[in-house]
């Protein structure tokens, strides 16, 4: 019988960048390093703040990002290393994920007028967009 193919492609596995959605480091990465069970696992981030601790897997969102060749188990200065070395924090930062968090965290902190020139300036684009369809056309 032929291997079905599986709808996943991320897993909890040692070396997954993770984005942690709760706590006091949420919106911050970091890497898997060790499997505690199945409900928790130890994760830590040292180019990111986050101190190596155990953290449940609900509380997590599993990137599409791994550090390859990381060993179980491994600790702060063999992740940092492993992280510079690929890069891994600049393709972060780069994926559109990322961005779209960036962005939503810029709109929520405008004050009123900036949200007010936010208004103004969609205002003339939607203009400008109505103007040059109609010459087109």
């Amino acid at each position: 019988m032929p291997a079905v193919e599986s709808n996943f492609k991320r897993f909890v596995e040692v070396g997954r960048v993770v984005l942690l959605n709760a706590g006091p480091y949420e919106g911050r990465i970091a890497v898997i390093a060790e499997i505690i069970d199945h409900n928790r696992a130890i994760i830590d981030g040292p180019t990111t703040g986050v101190p190596r601790q155990s953290f449940r897997y609900r509380h997590l969102s599993l990137t599409p990002f791994v550090l390859t060749k990381l060993p179980r188990g491994a600790r702060s200065g063999a992740i940092r290393k492993q992280l510079e070395k690929e890069g891994t924090v600049a393709k972060w930062e780069a994926s559109s994920w990322a961005q779209k968090r960036a962005a939503i965290a810029k709109r929520r902190s405008l004050n009123d007028f900036a949200r007010f020139q936010v208004m103004l300036a969609k205002k003339q684009r939607r203009d400008q967009v109505r103007k040059t369809l109609a010459k087109s056309a």
